[in-house]
């Protein structure tokens, strides 16, 4: 605090002062809250002392109370916001079609409404929602440089969210290390496959993931923010991978897949999956074009490989360049 002395009205003197924590109640909208605040008392006599930067800060805590005990989002994390994701307060207002003031009015302290915080708080905590909403209303941004800005900011913030461990993110890497010239549009097909094709022969699914029936078929959605930015170029591997961390059967099925299933475009293998019960099944009556969020249920993913081992006769992983080479004569 940098103000050194006040006026003290029991000394009738500028003094320092002594600060102190204390329990405080305070009202708001007829109701009390009950909340900590500190209050300075003269070094000399011991009289409460008026601090403004005290008063200030006793009402933010307040407010702070109130936020809580109403579900409403805290003004810390609201100022997070800009900086998170890398957007000035007047952009995000218009990304979210609100006025053009009005994010700033709450940046500054004013209380958001609960329909407005539970937007707010939504996109403080799942960075997902914030990439959706940037693209579905990039419109609204009076600048394509602020879009990309932000654009890549969340991305960061979503591949930052991947344990470097975790399986899919092994199987990516191992994947990108084994093939060449891989897209994301191959690459969301080719775990789709590994996840498939695992199952049918160990009864049990390689990574908790799910996938969604995109337009282009399964994309499990956080790969999709991760490497969007290739777009339609490879995706560059991060360096050697140490295939030790997968069981035998693990690495078979993956190199199966990296051989009888990678050997195809990103497009030709959209083309498998449009043949196939799954995406078919989950896509339903919508129309061709049509951008859904359905996750492909791991049930059906299950059953339709299952069926396919058996149809195919398939003993081991190898087998599996059959049912490809069956379906690159359907696409």
């Amino acid at each position: 605090m940098n103000r050194k002395n006040v006026f003290c009205e029991e000394c009738r003197n500028d003094v320092s002062f002594v600060v102190t924590t204390v329990p405080m109640v305070g009202v708001i909208k007829d109701k009390e809250y009950a909340y900590v605040g500190r209050e300075a008392h003269c070094a000399d006599c011991g009289a409460q002392v008026f601090v403004p930067e005290l008063s200030d800060a006793n009402l933010r805590a307040l407010y702070d109370v109130y936020r809580q005990a109403n579900g409403i989002i805290a003004l810390s994390q609201i100022r997070e916001l800009p900086e998170k994701y890398d957007i000035g307060k007047r952009p995000l207002s218009l990304l979210l079609g609100w006025g053009e003031q009005t994010f700033s009015r709450y940046y500054d302290g004013d209380m958001p409404t609960k329909q407005y915080s539970d937007v707010l708080m939504r996109i403080y905590h799942e960075p997902r929602f914030y990439a959706e909403l940037l693209e579905a209303k990039k419109g609204n941004l009076k600048s394509t440089l602020t879009y990309e800005k932000s654009r890549r900011a969340v991305a960061a913030l979503l591949s930052a969210g991947v344990p470097a461990d975790s399986k899919i993110n092994l199987v990516i890497q191992y994947l990108l290390s084994q093939c060449e010239d891989v897209t994301p549009l191959a690459l969301q097909k080719a775990l789709y496959y590994i996840q498939g094709f695992f199952y049918a022969f160990h009864h049990v699914f390689l990574f908790p993931e799910d996938c969604q029936a995109w337009v282009h078929g399964p994309v499990y959605r956080d790969v999709y923010y991760r490497y969007r930015d290739y777009r339609f170029d490879p995706i560059e591997p991060s360096g050697d991978f140490d295939a030790s961390v997968f069981s035998s059967g693990e690495k078979a099925m993956i190199d199966s897949i990296v051989n009888s299933i990678c050997c195809y475009s990103g497009k030709i293998l959209e083309r498998f999956t449009h043949n196939e019960t799954p995406w078919i099944v989950t896509r339903g009556d919508l129309p061709v074009t049509a951008p859904s969020d359905r996750i492909i249920e791991k049930k059906l993913i299950g059953e339709y490989f299952d069926m396919v081992k058996a149809k195919y006769n398939m003993v081991n992983p190898v087998d599996i360049r059959e049912y490809a080479r069956f379906m690159f004569r359907q696409a």
